[in-house]
């Protein structure tokens, strides 16, 4: 089965993070995506909320995950997300539904924040990188 991960901000080609650098070495770019949600700055990172309006989209990167089981735990310590970590956790992985620039949708794994977005900056551009 094919694993697939959508990211919106340091995790981006664009950002720089060392953690890319991980992601490109056990994954395969698959091209721009949306996710329908808000995206919000939490401090030098974002945040992105699942949202129910079809107009609240957020601009990512869709990879595919050539040994999920090796990058996926390694991803979930970056987001501090997962049972190491005391609750509530800032980020809770799922699985959601993402549509490709193409118009193509699949299912990829998400970074969803965890906490309360009260007194964060919504980012209205849905995009990180153009903040």
């Amino acid at each position: 089965m094919q694993s697939f991960l959508f990211v919106y901000g340091t995790l981006r080609r664009s950002a720089n993070h060392p953690m890319h650098q991980l992601l490109e070495q056990t994954s395969r770019f698959i091209g721009m995506a949306h996710f329908q949600g808000k995206l919000y700055q939490v401090t030098h990172y974002p945040a992105v909320v699942a949202s129910a309006n079809p107009d609240e989209q957020v601009l990512g990167e869709v990879y595919q995950l050539l040994q999920p089981e090796k990058i996926l735990p390694q991803l979930d310590k970056y987001e501090e997300c997962g049972a190491d970590f005391p609750e509530p956790q800032e980020y809770r992985r799922e699985l959601q539904p993402v549509r490709l620039e193409n118009g193509d949708s699949l299912t990829a794994w998400v970074y969803l924040y965890n906490r309360s977005t009260v007194g964060l900056e919504l980012i209205l551009s849905g995009d990180f990188m153009q903040r």
